[in-house]
């Protein structure tokens, strides 16, 4: 399989993106597939300017002529797509949504109906053997409203992607949690595994990744430095 990982941490040394490292490894157990890993804080990708000269064209780049038209073409040649980034504000980072938000050259301007009764442009790819996975990592606690907003776009955007979302990500990085991040990285590694056999994981999984590493008393007390 070809796979696209779309690194959208601004720091080399990224919690969110040590889950992810994880999950590569799972994943590739076998040497077999071509992973291709995009950070993104280092490519030059302007915002989409609106001007829909990439629909009157129809051939799947945008007329800015910077990185996003490689990441198309990676986009367009992949098997799995994984979008890899800490929550910003309930959401993805700018940088990285700047590459959401140019990916409309992937689609038509025409407008179709769902079988679910919504409407949704005519995709110029087939975005079916796309399979897409999400790995937010963020830095409260335990908090039912923490990924809400960030659920709803991705099940929209990528039409019902696995989704993984960490809380007490910053653990990642702190030497003195290691005994419980280490044991989190092994269940992130065995869910790679996991993932290359059936492109899906169980909900059992992503509720063993999805639980907080420590109590959320404990986690607050040391971010506050109490």
């Amino acid at each position: 399989m070809k796979i696209l990982v779309l690194n959208g941490s601004p720091k080399k040394e990224s919690d969110t993106f040590r889950m992810t490292d994880a999950f590569l490894r799972g994943l590739n157990k076998d040497r077999s597939h071509e992973i291709r890993i995009v950070r993104v804080i280092e490519k030059d990708i302007a915002p989409c300017r609106g001007c829909f000269g990439c629909w009157a064209r129809g051939d799947g780049r945008c007329v800015i002529d910077d990185d996003q038209n490689a990441i198309l073409d990676f986009y367009r040649a992949a098997n799995v797509v994984i979008w890899s980034f800490p929550l910003y504000c309930y959401g993805m980072p700018s940088h990285l949504k700047a590459v959401l938000d140019r990916t409309i050259p992937l689609i038509k301007m025409k407008m179709v109906r769902t079988s679910d009764g919504g409407v949704r442009h005519e995709p110029l790819v087939d975005f079916s053997r796309i399979h897409t996975l999400v790995i937010c990592g963020a830095g409260f606690p335990d908090w039912e409203d923490n990924f809400a907003g960030l659920r709803k776009m991705c099940d929209i955007c990528f039409a019902g992607p696995d989704k993984i979302f960490v809380p007490e990500a910053p653990l990642m990085n702190v030497p003195e949690a290691a005994a419980v991040v280490g044991p989190l990285l092994a269940r992130f590694e065995k869910a790679g595994e996991e993932y290359a056999r059936r492109l899906k994981l169980s909900p059992q999984t992503v509720k063993e990744l999805e639980t907080p590493m420590i109590p959320k008393d404990e986690y607050l007390r040391h971010v506050n430095g109490i």
